[in-house]
């Protein structure tokens, strides 16, 4: 059953990174033709009614009270920075650039996990924590040239988005899960609505733009149901490292849409974020095993 379980989480996990990597070419498409500030507006008004519509389904009504918990506002509010930190790039550098960027999120949240909640790590996940971070600083050549902001952006967007699933793995059981998804989007799109006007204001949404926001809407509602599914399906030192396979996606979808060809400086960035990532997956898949057979 367990395997049953692993290989379904696994699945999951691959789905959700597809979702959202699908998504991140579209945005990257639509900020062409919109503001990042529209773009989140309109996108996450059509995510809440899909997810609003699913909890309907599932006979849950809407409250806003959990966002009166202290850790459900925390997170809200950092997925509102992280999501405008990284349209923000995303409209200013490679696809591929920012994923592998963004790549660097789990060895951000053990980080996080050992300094503010005392999570045992050892000196080998440290190394691996390290090299991840030394990845990252190959990708954004530190320089007078190389050091953006638009990098910079993705960079706060990780720790955002660790800060953001630290203060997840906090909340309580008894919160569903899609209600947390729901005031996220509602926050996203509140978001959105409150930088329009400092981006120019509203403009026209041309036929196509609207279809295309309508998909990019539908695939990050897909990506948000397929990871919570792939957290609570299997074992997650070996569900986790399936996030990597976004990383093909975003390289792919970049040279295939934007003509982007990642040079050699950054495929090493990228190589070493990947391999400390999944050496990190696999010490914490051996402590667990020695802690069940202990």
């Amino acid at each position: 059953m367990n395997g049953f379980n692993n290989r379904k989480g696994a699945l999951f996990m691959a789905s959700a990174m597809a979702g959202f990597t699908i998504n991140d070419a579209m945005t990257k498409m639509l900020t062409a033709s919109l503001s990042v500030g529209q773009i989140m507006f309109v996108r996450g008004g059509l995510a809440c009614l899909m997810i609003y519509a699913l909890m309907r389904f599932q006979g849950i009504g809407l409250s806003l009270a959990p966002l009166r918990n202290g850790l459900v506002s925390t997170r809200v509010l950092c997925e509102m920075l992280s999501s405008v930190a990284y349209l923000s790039a995303l409209s200013l550098i490679p696809l591929a650039n920012a994923s592998a960027i963004l790549q660097s999120l789990p060895l951000a949240v053990t980080f996080g996990a050992a300094i503010f909640f005392r999570e045992p790590v050892g000196w080998r996940r440290w190394l691996a924590i390290f090299a991840g971070f030394v990845g990252v600083m190959i990708i954004i050549k530190p320089g007078a040239e190389g050091f953006t902001a638009p990098a910079l952006y993705v960079v706060a967007c990780v720790f955002l988005a660790a800060t953001r699933d630290l203060v997840t793995s906090r909340i309580h059981v008894a919160t569903p899960s899609i209600v947390v998804t729901l005031l996220t989007a509602i926050g996203n799109t509140v978001a959105g609505a409150a930088i329009i006007p400092f981006q120019g204001g509203w403009q026209s949404i041309e036929p196509q733009v609207l279809a295309l926001l309508v998909a990019a809407a539908a695939l990050m509602f897909i990506g948000y149901q397929s990871i919570i599914l792939a957290m609570r399906s299997g074992e997650i030192s070996f569900i986790a490292p399936f996030r990597y396979s976004g990383l093909l996606w975003a390289i792919a979808l970049g040279y295939i849409l934007f003509g982007e060809v990642p040079d050699a400086t950054m495929t090493l960035g990228m190589v070493i974020i990947v391999a400390s990532g999944l050496y990190m997956f696999s010490r914490e898949r051996k402590r667990r095993r020695e802690a069940r057979r202990a």
